[in-house]
């Protein structure tokens, strides 16, 4: 049995938006009958949970709507539902975090929020979700060590900077486009991310196939291996998918169930928990976002056999 954590308050207003906020609940809606997955509701995190990743200055401006720009950082329209929906994301991923190190796999409704730094928020990220689940784990006494495995099309700069001062944090991040300063590169052979210690990455060349990407994560996952994490949190990103608008790549969902069957693979073969989550997917058409994400769900069950 796969517990996945969903939860309707995830979903706060934000209007027109180029973020598919409704993906969420049309996943959910996609699993309520599949066999061998439950749907679970997570707690919301404390705000002791979330100073220890972001600052008491950002959680009030989230909270309050004040500074506005601090409050908007994220480029989500502020209104007083935001602060409970974000407590309630990143609730989801610290359960299914907690769930997989009892089952050994896991999944949460949500997105990661992997470019939220310290300070504010980036990227349509509020907090890091990331971060929190893996720090509150730490700080229970739950695990000593985690990794990120990040598979979303943008780099996870948050998630980055947030590494850098957190020895029990690795993040390994594949990405097609950098990001920096709430801005997308394309173009990776222009602009390419800086790794550090305990942050490294590997740029998805412009029409990244399958084989292409297979010859990266190769290379790439070993690195996941030779750290020995308690736990591992995966972006399962959907916009890495050809029609995505920021997608300079070649893969279909064909190609995007393959990455997901090969991460399960590896976590399954070297006794890695995982836990995962919905990152990016803004492809005009939501269904074919929410097609990749039911698709990790098919990768899980293909490798673990659910």
């Amino acid at each position: 049995m796969l517990t996945a954590y969903f939860h309707p308050g995830y979903a706060a207003p934000i209007g027109q938006h180029i973020m598919p906020i409704r993906k969420f609940g049309l996943v959910a809606d996609g699993l309520r009958d599949a066999p061998g997955i439950k749907l679970a509701r997570p707690e919301p995190v404390t705000g002791r949970d979330l100073l220890r990743v972001h600052t008491a200055e950002y959680l009030e401006a989230i909270k309050t709507g004040e500074p506005h720009d601090l409050a908007q950082s994220q480029k989500f329209p502020w209104s007083p539902e935001l602060f409970p929906s974000v407590c309630l994301t990143s609730g989801g991923c610290l359960a299914a975090a907690r769930r997989a190190l009892q089952d050994g796999v896991s999944a949460a409704l949500v997105s990661g929020f992997h470019h939220a730094s310290a300070d504010h928020g980036e990227g349509f990220c509020t907090f890091n979700g990331l971060v929190v689940t893996i720090d509150a784990l730490v700080a229970a006494g739950e695990i000593r060590t985690a990794a990120v495995l990040d598979m979303d099309l943008h780099y996870g700069n948050g998630t980055a900077q947030l590494a850098a001062s957190r020895p029990h944090l690795f993040a390994l991040s594949l990405y097609g486009n950098d990001f920096w300063d709430n801005f997308s590169y394309r173009d990776v052979s222009e602009r390419q991310h800086v790794d550090g210690s305990n942050h490294k990455s590997f740029a998805l060349p412009a029409g990244c196939d399958r084989q292409t990407l297979f010859e990266i994560m190769d290379e790439a996952l070993p690195l996941l291996a030779k750290r020995k994490p308690d736990v591992l949190l995966y972006q399962a990103g959907a916009d890495p998918y050809f029609e995505d608008p920021y997608s300079p790549l070649a893969l279909d969902h064909d190609d995007l169930l393959a990455r997901d069957r090969r991460v399960f693979e590896f976590t399954k073969a070297h006794g890695i928990p995982v836990a995962w989550v919905l990152a990016g997917g803004y492809t005009n058409d939501v269904s074919k976002v929410v097609r990749v994400h039911l698709n990790t769900f098919a990768a899980w069950r293909e490798v673990y056999g659910g």
